[in-house]
């Protein structure tokens, strides 16, 4: 699972939850954004009750961000991995995914995908690399 789209079928990453890291980058950029805690410190909790969806750990983190006043304005996500490659059409859904779960616009939300090249660890399959900023306005 990235971005709350299932990519394959073939596995995933280690994780005590369905390890999406790109929710789970996206939960800790909203949570810096609000002076809130890491990922672990809500989502261990949720963990115990028996919730793994990374999609229900993001509403917590869009909790954080409704308390404070304030939505999400736009989000730009950056992932280096050699492996899983992520076609076109999944970056597209993953876009559509995160509108919907933040209930921003389409074109407010933006993806890029590069496989490093080898040049990084990353680059050379031992992980993802997810970075991620996001934009919040007072409402």
């Amino acid at each position: 699972m990235l971005g709350g789209v299932r990519i394959s079928d073939t596995g995933g990453l280690e994780a005590k939850s369905d390890g999406d890291v790109v929710l789970h980058a996206f939960f800790n950029a909203l949570s810096q954004a609000t002076g809130g805690e890491s990922l672990g410190y809500y989502a261990d909790p949720l963990h115990r009750r028996g919730i793994s969806d990374s999609r229900e750990y993001l509403k917590v983190a869009l909790d954080l961000v409704r308390n404070a006043g304030c939505r999400v304005h736009n989000v730009g996500i950056m992932i280096e991995a050699a492996k899983p490659r992520i076609s076109n059409e999944k970056i597209a859904e993953m876009k559509a995914s995160i509108a919907r779960l933040t209930s921003v616009n389409m074109k407010d939300v933006g993806i890029t995908f590069t496989s490093g090249e080898g040049l990084t660890s990353f680059g050379r399959g031992e992980g993802i690399l997810v970075q991620v900023i996001v934009s919040l306005e007072e409402v």
